[in-house]
């Protein structure tokens, strides 16, 4: 009876009629009054926890909802008049902070794992990492108490993914290449490696497939990132040739991405470009134009370090055409930077410094300080070629430069291909010039548990 009230309540809300639903909720029910006296000491203590994650307004509900076990108040809800998007969203993160404190009250062991687990990832979504690894835990101890495998296996694979998470959010930081990160990032990708292939295990003891290919996906992205990217294509392979069993283009594309991504950083272009080109296919296929644009870009750096400009500028104009119909200016910018090199390369210095002006005004449009400067640069340097004056930069521009150009960053590393590619080709930073852009995460889902 309890469960049938508290679902016909959550459904009225996620309906928008949110005054009805609150009425279901445990407490405002009278045949919740019992069960309620004993919940209720557990409702001021979330909402403190609330206010910690800084959801100032739903501590404030649930805070106020003390004598009535599980009521909102109506503020909660007067969101939904105007957005009902919201309102859902609100719902849910109380549900799921409110749900183990109930079932843990009613004794419910199963019910508490699994409004664990789904804790866990609401706070993994906040960024609140430590905090999900403490109620994905739960679930894991919980679901092992009960010897529930399939439980098991989904508090296995979310741990790997708070795990994987949290590295992928401290190494962003510093923009290092992969198998370059700190040690408290690497701490992280290991351990998220070690669920991940804990989870393989038992989904490969359970005979689910499915599961064993999202498993394989992870853990090829997480050694990748850990630089062992002969082991990151083992597991893409097996991805690959999961998804193709059960027909997923959309896991095929993304095993297919982050083959040529390894491929890279091994030096194998030829085996990347192949690669790639399966990305744009099966793009195409599944009428992705992002990802169509992606794979262009992609495509474009490889046949540069292969030395085929041709081929190169090719790709790269195609990138150029996705960026500006997609409306997107990071991307352009990245285009025209790109066929700046590869002109350059080819000694057409004219339409270098074409799309290096380009790559200047989109700069400054988006108020990308770094790729500003790299463009001042660079046209400084094309227009000494072509015998042009130098022309007049404003004050601001001679400060972005110097800045720059005296205090190099891994930001601006990756923009500065084109100074020393015409000197020599090989010690261009192949990775940075990858990561930017073309990662592709393999499918990351989470178990939520209903």
């Amino acid at each position: 009876m309890c469960l049938e009230l508290a679902l016909e309540g959550e459904r009225l809300c996620k309906a928008g009629d949110c005054r009805a639903g609150v009425a279901f909720f445990p407490g405002r029910h009278p045949s919740r009054h019992r069960r309620s006296e004993n919940a209720e000491r557990h409702l001021q203590p979330a909402g403190q926890r609330l206010f910690l994650f800084g959801r100032l307004r739903k501590s404030h509900a649930i805070s106020q909802a003390r004598p009535h076990v599980g009521a909102v108040s109506n503020k909660f809800f007067q969101f939904s008049k105007n957005n009902r998007r919201i309102s859902q969203v609100m719902l849910d993160s109380f549900q799921n902070f409110e749900r183990p404190l109930v079932f843990r009250t009613m004794g419910d062991k199963l019910g508490e794992a699994k409004s664990s687990g789904n804790l866990g990832n609401t706070l993994k979504v906040m960024g609140k990492f430590d905090e999900a690894m403490i109620c994905c835990k739960r679930h894991l101890e919980i679901s092992r108490e009960l010897n529930d495998k399939l439980s098991e296996g989904r508090a296995l694979y979310n741990l790997g993914n708070v795990y994987h998470a949290k590295g992928k959010h401290i190494g962003r930081v510093g923009q290092q290449d992969p198998g370059e990160f700190p040690d408290d990032v690497r701490e992280c990708l290991q351990q998220a490696v070690f669920y991940y292939e804990e989870n393989l295990k038992l989904m490969r003891d359970l005979n689910d497939t499915a599961a064993q290919g999202r498993a394989c996906g992870n853990l090829g992205n997480t050694y990748y990132l850990l630089g062992d990217f002969e082991r990151a294509i083992q597991y893409h392979h097996e991805r690959l040739k999961i998804a193709r069993e059960f027909g997923d283009k959309a896991a095929e594309r993304r095993a297919y991405s982050n083959l040529g991504n390894s491929h890279i950083f091994l030096g194998e272009f030829e085996k990347a470009a192949e690669h790639y080109k399966r990305t744009l296919v099966l793009a195409q296929e599944l009428g992705d134009k992002a990802i169509e644009a992606q794979a262009c870009y992609s495509l474009g750096n490889t046949y540069t370090l292969l030395r085929d400009y041709p081929m190169a500028i090719d790709y790269h104009l195609r990138h150029l055409q996705f960026a500006q119909t997609l409306m997107d200016k990071v991307g352009e910018g990245r285009a025209c930077w790109s066929l700046g090199n590869a002109y350059s390369a080819m000694g057409n210095h004219e339409k270098a410094l074409h799309f290096a002006n380009m790559h200047l005004d989109i700069s400054k449009e988006i108020g990308d300080n770094v790729g500003q400067a790299t463009a001042q640069m660079n046209i400084s340097d094309l227009r000494k070629v072509l015998g042009l004056p130098e022309g007049d930069l404003s004050p601001d521009s001679i400060k972005l430069v110097n800045t720059y150009s005296t205090q190099p960053s891994p930001a601006l590393h990756r923009y500065r291909v084109r100074r020393e590619s015409m000197k020599h080709l090989d010690i261009i930073k192949v990775g940075a010039w990858f990561t930017s852009f073309s990662i592709v995460v393999a499918c990351t889902c989470t178990y939520f548990v209903l």
